[in-house]
This record gives C-alpha cells, structure tokens and sequence, in this order.
C-alpha cells in the first residue's frame, strides 16, 4: 500500500469522525443524558406515600411534603385575602405588628424594597401578616401609609383577629410568634422572611439580621420563578 493510499484513508476517517461524531454524540445525551437544573431545597416534615411517579421515563417514589395550610385574612380595607397566592404563584412572606415602630418597620422597608424590584414579575407576591389581635383596618392602613403603590407591586398587609397567628406561624409557617411574656403589649417575632412555591411548600427562611440574606432571597427568588415556569411548560407538554 502506497503512502499516498494511506495518507488518502486517514483523511477519510478523520472526514466520516467529523461527519458522524455529533450525530453519536446527539444520540447519546438523548438517549443516556438528562438536564440538571439548581433547585431549592423543601423545607419541614416529608413522608413517603407508598406510591411510585415517572417522570421521563424513570421512576421516583412519591414524597409527600409540608404544605401550608390556606387562610382568609382581610386588609386594611376589610376585603378578603386569600394566603398564599393562588398556585401561579409564589410567595414571599413575613410577621409584623403596627404597634412596633423598629424591627417591624425593618421588616416593612424591605420587602418594600424586594416588592419594588419584582414590581413587573406576576408571578411573586409578598405578605406581610400582623400578629397583633387588636389590629384594625385603621391601625393598619395607618401604618403602611408611607409605602407608595402596593397593589402594583402585588404586596399585601393583612391581619385577622379571629385566627391565632401564633399556632399558625409555628405550625404552617414553620416560624417563631408569641406575646412578650416581660410586657403583654408586645409581641416575639420571628426575623425571617418565608419563601413559598406555588404548591405551598416552603422553600427557603431569610434571616434579616444577617447580613446578605435580603440579596440570597432577591437571587432565590429569581431561581424559583424560573423553576416553576419550567414546571408549567413540562406540564403544557404532558397534556
């Protein structure tokens, strides 16, 4: 064999890899390959249902995991609030009380500040619950005077005097609330700010009084509305 022969196949191996590797190699990651995204942890009690779910073609047992639960509250204008959002969105929310001018205007101002920043995302919603039984309509609109177009920024103060927000906190919201056992006029609240998916699951705790937890929510926030636009064009798919 002559070396221009040999020269000659080498050039047409080297020309059918070129032709036929990313054929192969498409066929390989469809096949064998799969999509990983960065998701967000699910927080509280999970437990199994005995059963089995698949999802593109490979099969997972179902997990049953902490939900919270809804509740009507009512804004400063008595309407009905319906918390969390409805399941197309997500939620972020937290507790206050008007009584207190410091840590619960703290709270306030950012998610003020967070609402104003997602002020064009439909699919975020931000609560602010007050834990106070002595709260009003008046007490609470007087509060939040000074936070400008809360409606567009899809941002609601709410507050129910017939509901024991404390239970409510601890149980569903997984977070701390309780009356000051040194002055009965005030009240223990928790510093964090709860992350829900549009399942109702919780999906992250924010502690404000550490520094970079605001901005971990902003980022965390921005993951999750790409996660469940991700889920609702799977399902488109499915159907």
């Amino acid at each position: 064999m002559g070396k221009r022969t040999q020269i000659n196949k080498g050039k047409i191996i080297i020309l059918a890899l070129i032709l036929l590797l990313p054929g192969f190699l498409y066929i390989a990651v469809n096949r064998f390959g799969s999509n990983e995204y960065v998701r967000l942890p699910v927080f509280g009690e999970k437990s199994l249902s005995g059963e089995t779910k698949r999802n593109w073609g490979r099969e997972y047992p179902d997990t049953i995991f902490h939900t919270v639960e809804e509740m009507v509250f009512k804004d400063a204008s008595g309407k009905d609030v319906l918390f969390p959002a409805p399941d197309t969105c997500v939620s972020v929310v937290h507790l206050f009380y008007t009584r207190d001018e410091a840590f619960s205007r703290l709270m306030l101002d950012h998610v003020d500040a967070l609402a104003t920043r997602f002020k064009g995302n439909p699919i975020i919603s931000f609560y602010s619950i007050s834990v106070d039984s002595m709260e009003t309509g008046a007490s609470l609109s007087s509060f939040v005077r000074g936070y400008k177009n809360m409606a567009e920024k899809q941002w609601q103060t709410v507050f129910s005097p017939s509901t024991d927000i404390f239970r409510y906190s601890r149980e569903q919201l997984l977070i701390d609330a309780m009356v000051d056992p040194a002055d009965s006029s005030r009240f223990l609240i928790s510093n964090r700010l709860v992350l829900l998916d549009s399942k109702r699951r919780i999906r992250g705790f924010y502690d404000i009084s550490q520094k970079g937890e605001v901005d971990r929510l902003e980022d965390e926030l921005k993951l999750l509305s790409v996660e469940e636009i991700r889920n609702r064009s799977l399902k488109v798919e499915k159907k």
